[in-house]
């Protein structure tokens, strides 16, 4: 989200309480903008085949393809996307703007031909029972995902934070909409909205590209790969932390006490997931929070830290700038803390009315409150990764996020074993337990930051 405290400062030098408020609304739809309308646009497709003459286990078989595909391009995609992102972002501290174009366009190739030759694989194995049909929406599916969250971060990089959201709301009302007229052909109706709708999604982010970036020379290029460009620490991490936050869902679907056969090989926990994807809308004041207070207080003077070093400014400023910014980290995340605390005691109080609403059984209200604590602790872990991003420690990150994973795997495997009553508190330790260690080594970062800071700088 490297940029948006650009757009966040304007907003705040109004010094009102109206430009207040717009900041922290554009932070949350901006940072919460496009899962949000992800999550809604798959309930709504369900609740509106639901109720008309689409069966209901169609549904169930739509939201559960839908679902792994989602986890499953996510897995994959993340090897190169802050791999890539990373890439961009010194093309263009470089001056090598001309070098950008063609290389999205060799790394889309890549993506490409790698979903398409798993996804053709996996076609075989997953659904050999399964309709022609179904199975090249499938593989259609996963392509289109693996493409858009590769552009989906790349457009976040160019600072293309509206035109993101703005191309989201649309692409799934599209597929609320086309699904309502598509119903009628079951299963591969529904999925087929889904293709559609993300394949304006994919062309509508390239109309972006094409006109942020004009095709100047090759048309592919794959500089990236080098061995000297290719950020295999950031590999890692794009793929362990989408693993880490999968993992539990991962086991409660092929845990035969909590899941059930859905079509092929796919399965689904029905008392998880619900409570699993609800929770995930409690974080967008979380990360209204996170984006308004790291990406502005926090960027300030993490830039007037290091502009102080590389111009020679006096121990004392560089001190004081310090200090400063390790304020601002310290400010920021009380108030992501305190603001969280407010979403999580909200999510309790109508818990309740929010599963009567959704005709959902009260019997999910506990493992509810626990999903909900777990996603609030998530917002502070991605805080945490964020500062260390910042600061180029990456080496930390990694480590993080094979903690994060183990553990998640690790506690989650005891929590089934114990029974219903610990479902959830895997994931929830195993956040708190990372977030722990992250705060620890911050604090310990931020003491060497002078020194260290120094012992890079070249003669």
């Amino acid at each position: 989200m490297a940029g948006i405290g650009f757009e966040l400062r304007k907003l705040l030098k109004k010094d009102t309480l109206l430009g207040l408020v717009e900041a922290y609304a554009y932070a949350g739809v901006i940072g919460s903008g496009p899962w949000v309308f992800s999550i809604i646009g798959i309930l709504m497709v369900g609740i509106f085949s639901a109720t008309v003459v689409v069966p209901s286990f169609l549904v169930t078989q739509f939201q559960t393809s839908v679902t792994y595909l989602v986890s499953s391009s996510l897995i994959l995609s993340g090897l190169v996307q802050l791999a890539f992102t990373r890439f961009v972002s010194d093309r263009l501290f470089a001056k090598q703007e001309d070098l950008i174009h063609a290389n999205l366009n060799g790394l889309m190739l890549v993506v490409v031909t790698v979903s398409a030759a798993l996804g053709t694989l996996a076609l075989f194995v997953v659904f050999p029972g399964e309709s022609m049909f179904y199975r090249l929406l499938m593989l259609a599916g996963f392509v289109l995902l693996n493409a858009i969250w590769v552009m989906t971060v790349f457009l976040s990089g160019m600072r293309h934070y509206k035109s993101i959201v703005v191309l989201y709301g649309l692409a799934y009302a599209l597929v609320v909409g086309l699904a309502f007229f598509m119903r009628h052909a079951g299963l591969v109706g529904l999925l087929g909205a889904f293709v559609i709708g993300h394949i304006f999604l994919l062309a509508g982010m390239w109309v972006l590209v094409v006109h942020e970036f004009t095709p100047q020379g090759a048309l592919l290029r794959f500089d990236f790969a080098r061995a000297d460009w290719r950020y295999p620490s950031l590999m890692a991490v794009g793929c362990l932390y989408n693993l880490a936050v999968w993992a539990d869902k991962l086991m409660f679907w092929y845990y035969p006490s909590t899941s059930d056969p859905i079509i092929g090989q796919l399965r689904a926990s029905v008392i998880y997931d619900l409570p699993v994807f609800l929770s995930y809308l409690s974080i967008i004041p979380g990360m209204a929070v996170f984006l308004v207070r790291i990406e502005t207080d926090f960027v300030e003077y993490y830039d007037k830290f290091f502009d102080a070093v590389r111009s020679g400014g006096s121990l004392e400023h560089i001190e004081a700038m310090r200090d400063e910014m390790v304020f601002s980290i310290r400010q920021g995340l009380a108030e992501i803390a305190k603001i969280q605390g407010l979403a999580v005691l909200l999510f309790i109080v109508a818990g309740p009315a929010l599963l009567k609403t959704l005709k959902i059984s009260e019997l999910y209200l506990p493992l509810l409150y626990v999903q909900v604590v777990a996603a609030a602790l998530q917002v502070g872990l991605m805080s945490i990764l964020n500062v260390f991003f910042y600061l180029d420690q990456r080496r930390i990150v990694v480590l993080l996020c094979i903690e994060f994973f183990l553990l998640n795997v690790g506690l989650t495997a005891i929590t089934l074993w114990l029974g219903a009553a610990y479902y959830g508190y895997g994931l929830a330790v195993s956040v708190l337990i990372t977030l722990a260690t992250g705060l620890y080594l911050l604090t310990e970062k931020l003491k060497l930051l002078e020194y260290e800071t120094f012992m890079l700088q070249r003669a």
